[in-house]
């Protein structure tokens, strides 16, 4: 059976560096699902980061959504 992994990248412009990726727990049934979820959980992880903090780093968030086998 096919699931959709969600992961999170959050980069700086300034530091032209990445964190680690953040892949999330929960496994989406297809593609459509996983990147609304990708939208939603970028909204959130921006306004948990806040406005002074994205603005100081030049701070940006990017994601994707890759099949993953389940057994």
């Amino acid at each position: 059976m096919t699931k959709w992994a969600l992961v999170l990248i959050i980069c700086s412009f300034q530091s032209n560096t990445c964190l680690p990726p953040i892949e999330y727990p929960i496994k989406y049934n297809d593609g459509y699902d996983c990147m609304v979820a990708g939208y939603k959980e970028s909204l959130l992880k921006t306004e948990q980061i806040g406005r002074e903090e994205i603005n100081k780093h030049n701070i940006y968030i990017k994601f994707g959504c890759t099949p993953v086998d389940i057994i």
